[in-house]
Formats: C-alpha cells, structure tokens, sequence
C-alpha cells in the first residue's frame, strides 16, 4: 500500500500483519481522490472513520488537507495509523488519532466539524447509527461530504435525516455513496 499523490507521493504504508483489516484498494483511492480533488484545500479538515491503515486520510494528508482526525476501534491499528505518520513525518499537529468505536465517536459533540468525512466500516456492520449521526449532529461543517464505503450489493439509503445521496461510484464489489447536508 502506498501514498498515490502529493508530497508523499509513492511512500509505503506499513500494513497491518493479519487479514482482519480490509484496505481500500489504491485504484478505488485514486479514483476517490480524483473525485474529491476540487474540495480539498489548505484549510480541509479530513475525518477518517474505521481508519484501519489510516491510507486514506494519509493521502488527503498529501493532497493538501490542513488535518486529519483518524478513528477505530483497534488499539492495532491506531499504533499502526501513529507508525505510518511517524514514517510519513506528518506532523503531530495536522493529526489526531482516537481509538474509539465509530458509534461512540459519532455521538459525541465535537468543537469542529469536518468538511470530509470516509466512513469504511466491516461490510457486515449496521451503517445506520453513524448514518443518523451526520444526518443530526453538526460533524459536517457547510456543504460538508460524507462519503460511505460499502459492498455493492448492500442497500444505502438515498436519503436518511437532512443527508442526501448524490453520487454513487461503483468499482468491483465496493461502491463508495457520496452524501451531502440537504
């Protein structure tokens, strides 16, 4: 795994020892960033929830995103999220890494909100509690993103509270729903 584009361009990630973490894919990364290019600038907070390797916030990191909040669950992979930093020399200050559930992060009051947030849970999890979350909480500042990643087959909502649906891309067996505040 590897940082596509930006100035960490072509760094490698440290991967996580077993099967049980489900890396975005780097073609389905190239072309999310593709897509989200035009909406990240020097002042994008960027949230990665279920971070796993953390290769997505990483790589808005590169693109130019002022910060980035990490999330999961695993104590694993937030050491393994602070390693890759750490051999990215991203500094501390452009990060937070939380290791909290993405239910117990999503419900709780935040000071700032995110003009990004990719929510990658297992494909298996009940999406709707964190769905409902940004659909209610202010976690995304103004014409903030959501983008969820999901298996192909699996039912998203166009709609759920002010959240509206206005893109799906679909690639393999993965689909990534882009949702925006209505």
């Amino acid at each position: 795994m590897r940082i596509i584009s930006g100035i960490y361009r072509g760094r490698v990630l440290k991967s996580p020892p077993d099967n049980r973490t489900r890396p975005t894919s780097d073609r389905l990364r190239e072309t999310l960033f593709n897509i989200l290019a035009p909406s990240i600038g020097t002042d994008t907070r960027f949230l990665d929830l279920c971070a796993g390797t953390g290769a997505i916030g990483m790589e808005a990191l590169s693109r130019g995103a002022e910060f980035a909040t990490f999330v999961d669950r695993s104590k694993r992979a937030c050491a393994l999220i602070e390693e890759n930093l750490d051999k990215l020399g991203i500094p501390e200050t452009q990060t937070d890494v939380q290791n909290l559930t993405a239910e117990n992060f999503t419900g709780r009051k935040h000071e700032v909100g995110w003009d990004l947030a990719y929510f990658d849970p297992p494909y298996d999890s009940d999406y709707l509690m964190v769905m409902h979350d940004f659909a209610t909480n202010e976690l995304l500042r103004g014409g903030g993103t959501l983008i969820v990643e999901h298996h192909a087959k699996k039912h998203m909502h166009e709609e759920i509270g002010r959240l509206r649906r206005w893109r799906i891309l679909k690639q393999g067996h993965t689909s990534l729903s882009f949702y925006e505040n209505a």
